[in-house]
């Protein structure tokens, strides 16, 4: 049997409201964008949110909204996908990454407190997997030491935790909709806000600087724009927006499928020796964007390599940042340096997660995972 990593879920909806807009006027930043921020932002009970070409663009402005550059420190996590870190490289501040929580691989508050200095403007958790950070803590911090907070919440469009979910706590939270996320364009993603100022500063951010769009522009009089600040290019487009708006009412549905499918898998591999997997907290709604188990770094490789020649599709999210060269050479954070994030990075194996995934292949996942795993122990 052959169990693909990864299956979207967009169908015919999607491709009527792509139809829509290919018919229409504006295939740029337009009436589809606009409706779609402005639902994804109801959703999610949120001010205001602006749309974006990537996670990774997204993340980017919203620290330039905030000022952030040169001499300035972000605390972040090791566990995470690179454009975390890359992204307050770009800014032209330091990342300082922190080490995490051994139950979830999410970042520890704890350590949090201990990195903070003077030069410290901002804490950037990543909600890993689907399961959110403590905000509440991570809200305290940030007010105590008069510093911003900002979500990476690529992983966690559905995610709650103590009633809260991304951009409650925060200044602002950063969505992405890359094709393999719980909602997908391909490329994408949003940032949402309850502050008008920093809405109003990403609005001109995301497009040059320019104080009006395309659609501002051209719609109705011309108006002549102005350049307000230097911006950058990373507006959502109606294209992204039309394939995203169809699933926004079906996001609670697939979570419940993702969520049965979780579950199975943690049934099925409870009590068996040399298999773990993160902890998902009470009091919080797990995203469930991928589901990973650990086993003994030893043989972490092996078990990836057969379980791909059994015809199961797997990744691994994430190698702790501090094992990828450019980071490890450039910050100089050699082995050991947070060894709770390394030895998660060392232990993961990500399993294939998605709505399509059928009984007899969830079934086969387990079987074939445990057999694997026990042929190296």
């Amino acid at each position: 049997m052959k169990v693909e990593f990864y299956k979207h879920p967009l169908g015919e909806e999607e491709i009527s409201s792509l139809a829509e807009v290919i018919h229409s006027t504006f295939l740029t930043t337009g009436p589809k964008t606009k409706q779609f921020e402005a639902e994804f932002a109801r959703m999610m009970n949120a001010k205001y949110c602006v749309g974006v070409t990537s996670w990774t663009m997204g993340g980017f402005i919203a620290l330039k909204a905030l000022g952030i550059g040169a001499g300035d420190e972000v605390i972040t996590t090791p566990m995470t996908f690179m454009a975390t870190g890359n992204i307050i490289l770009e800014c032209g501040a330091m990342p300082v990454f922190v080490d995490v929580e051994p139950e979830t691989g999410n970042i520890s508050c704890q350590e949090i407190r201990k990195a903070i200095t003077k030069r410290t403007k901002a804490i950037l958790p990543v909600h890993l997997y689907g399961q959110m950070c403590d905000m509440r803590e991570m809200q305290k911090i940030a007010q105590e030491h008069n510093i911003a907070l900002v979500e990476d919440a690529a992983h966690c469009v559905e995610g709650v935790r103590d009633g809260l979910k991304p951009s409650h706590a925060s200044d602002m939270a950063v969505f992405s909709f890359y094709a393999t996320k719980n909602l997908a364009s391909g490329e994408g993603g949003a940032i949402l806000t309850n502050n008008e100022e920093l809405y109003e500063k990403l609005l001109v951010l995301r497009l040059h600087g320019m104080n009006k769009s395309a659609a501002d522009r051209y719609s109705a009089r011309f108006k002549h724009y102005d350049m307000q600040m230097l911006g950058y290019k990373c507006n959502m487009f109606d294209l992204q927006a039309a394939m995203l708006l169809p699933q926004l009412p079906k996001l609670q549905e697939r979570l419940s499928r993702r969520e049965y499918i979780c579950q199975r898998y943690e049934a099925g591999f409870r009590n068996i020796e040399g298999i773990a997997y993160p902890a998902v907290l009470n009091g919080s709604v797990h995203a469930r964007h991928l589901f990973t188990i650990w086993v003994d770094p030893k043989v972490r490789d092996a078990v990836l390599s057969d379980l791909q020649d059994r015809g199961i599709g797997v990744a691994v999210n994430f190698r702790s940042i501090n094992r990828l060269t450019y980071y490890r050479e450039h910050l100089a954070l050699p082995d050991g340096t947070f060894p709770v994030a390394e030895r998660i990075g060392d232990s993961t194996i990500t399993l294939p997660l998605y709505t399509r995934l059928a009984e007899n292949e969830i079934d086969y996942v387990i079987e074939q995972t445990i057999q694997s795993v026990r042929s190296f122990s």
